[in-house]
């Protein structure tokens, strides 16, 4: 059981919040979990962007500061991760979205979009499962965590392979979390997500759903199989591969992600960013049947 410190998460460490995101903290279930949230729009609609396998929310900034202006944004860490606490039992995928779903009762919120990134868009999938009339729309980038992944010693090489593709700067944003989370947690979580019926999960998606891909991902399979998974759902979905960009795409390439999640909540065909031109490529791979029509169709 982990100690009362512990539990509390890492309240006096002191950081460079975001120029753009406030820095908070609340309770669920007795644990301390720390969030950063924007301070508006007030009328705007709830973005919430769940983070990663070991990660904080620290490295999803990027993209949630472009969005903060036009979303009401949260960037919390979850129990167990980041600056957060640890509860008293560690967490599965199921677990990790009830504690989003407290997050959201704890802020007041009936239903927002996720964002999620890598194991986050597991957290989102299965919050669909749980709780479908509080998602609004998902956002899945880099769904990773599937067979593609398993077993270990094949993730770890992925990992590996993915980190001599990330930007230098996303080391000392990503070490310390990884420290933290420890091997024993690793491990575990591991297990847990080998278990989880990611593809049953994500094809059974009921609400408008995006995913985007960077091209050069080694934690997820070629694009032949990535249309081959879209087109076995004829649900609200949306694949988008973003040319460049590797796994932790929130972070390496924020202006172009947060480029298709406005046209994306906008129901806009996905194109290039206009104020980023020939920086990289951004297309549409599938588009289902039942994804919402493009403003003007």
């Amino acid at each position: 059981m982990p100690s009362e410190r512990a539990r509390r998460g890492t309240r006096r460490r002191l950081s460079r919040p975001s120029g753009v995101l406030a820095e908070h903290w609340t309770t669920l279930d007795g644990v301390e979990v720390f969030y950063r949230e924007s301070p508006g729009p007030a009328d705007g609609s709830v973005m919430v962007h769940i983070h990663g396998f070991g990660m904080s929310g620290a490295y999803l900034v990027p993209t949630a500061e472009r969005l903060a202006g036009e979303f009401h944004t949260f960037v919390p860490d979850l129990p167990g991760f980041g600056r957060s606490g640890n509860s008293v039992q560690p967490l599965d995928v199921t677990d990790l979205a009830h504690a989003a779903a407290a997050f959201l009762d704890d802020r007041d919120i009936a239903s927002a979009t996720l964002v999620g990134n890598s194991m986050g868009c597991a957290v989102i999938t299965e919050f669909a499962y749980l709780y479908p009339d509080r998602l609004d729309r998902a956002v899945l980038v880099a769904p990773a965590g599937g067979l593609h992944n398993q077993p270990l010693h094949r993730a770890m090489r992925q990992l590996v392979t993915d980190g001599v593709r990330e930007p230098p700067k996303l080391v000392p944003v990503a070490v310390p979390d990884y420290l933290r989370f420890g091997v024993p947690s690793t491990l575990r979580l591991f297990r847990a997500l080998t278990k989880y019926p990611s593809l049953d999960r994500l094809l059974a998606m009921k609400v408008p759903t995006m995913a985007v891909i960077g091209n050069r991902d080694p934690l997820m399979p070629g694009p032949d199989r990535l249309k081959e998974v879209a087109g076995q759902t004829s649900n609200h979905a949306l694949l988008v591969i973003i040319e460049g960009a590797a796994h932790a795409v929130n972070f390496s390439h924020p202006d172009e992600l947060a480029n298709v999640i406005r046209l994306f909540m906008a129901d806009q065909p996905v194109v290039d960013d206009p104020n980023a031109p020939g920086v990289t490529r951004t297309y549409e791979l599938h588009r289902g049947t039942l994804a919402p029509p493009r403003a003007g169709e």
